[in-house]
């Protein structure tokens, strides 16, 4: 296995991790509601995303797939 032949001093290990570090998220404010939110993300207080509420939606197309589950559960039985 191959070894250093000398100690990487502090200076040079140093200038390496320079380009290590945590940078803050940026937060945009939703169109709806005002809240910060994270860019291209539903907003979590409001639901709203491009100007069109997608928890309500989400929730419409889960009650339709129970809907469509249980016709077709009776025509099976």
């Amino acid at each position: 296995m191959a070894v250093p032949f000398r100690n990487v001093s502090k200076t040079r290990r140093d200038k390496r991790r320079t380009h290590y570090k945590i940078t803050a998220n940026s937060l945009v404010e939703c169109t709806n509601c005002g809240a910060k939110i994270r860019p291209h993300r539903a907003c979590p207080k409001c639901g709203f995303y491009k100007g069109a509420d997608t928890l309500k939606e989400e929730v419409n197309k889960v009650n339709e797939e129970k809907k469509a589950s249980k016709k077709v559960s009776k025509k099976s039985e």
